[in-house]
C-alpha cells in the first residue's frame, strides 16, 4: 500500500550497475550514497527490496540499517 505521502519522495535509481566502465569502488561508494537517507526511506526502501525479493540490495540496506543502529540501545 503506497502512503500519500510517500509518492512525493521517489528515489531514481540510475542503473548503475549495468555500465561496464565503472569499477568496484565507485559502484560501493554510489551504493552508500543511496542508502544514506532518513530512517523512514530507508525503512520503506527495506520493505520494497524485501518484496522484489532482491537478495543484494536487501542485505546493503539492512547493513545500513544495523550500522545506524550500532550503539544505541532502548532507554
Amino acid at each position: 500500500m503506497v502512503e500519500d505521502d510517500c509518492v512525493s519522495n521517489i528515489i531514481p535509481l540510475p542503473n548503475k550497475h549495468s555500465e561496464d566502465d565503472i569499477s568496484k569502488d565507485m559502484l560501493m561508494d554510489f551504493d552508500k550514497a543511496f542508502v544514506n537517507v532518513h530512517h523512514s526511506i530507508l525503512h520503506a526502501l527495506i520493505l520494497v527490496a524485501n518484496f522484489l525479493n532482491d537478495k543484494e540490495i536487501l542485505d546493503m540496506m539492512c547493513q545500513e540499517l544495523s550500522i545506524g543502529l550500532k550503539g544505541k540501545y532502548q532507554k
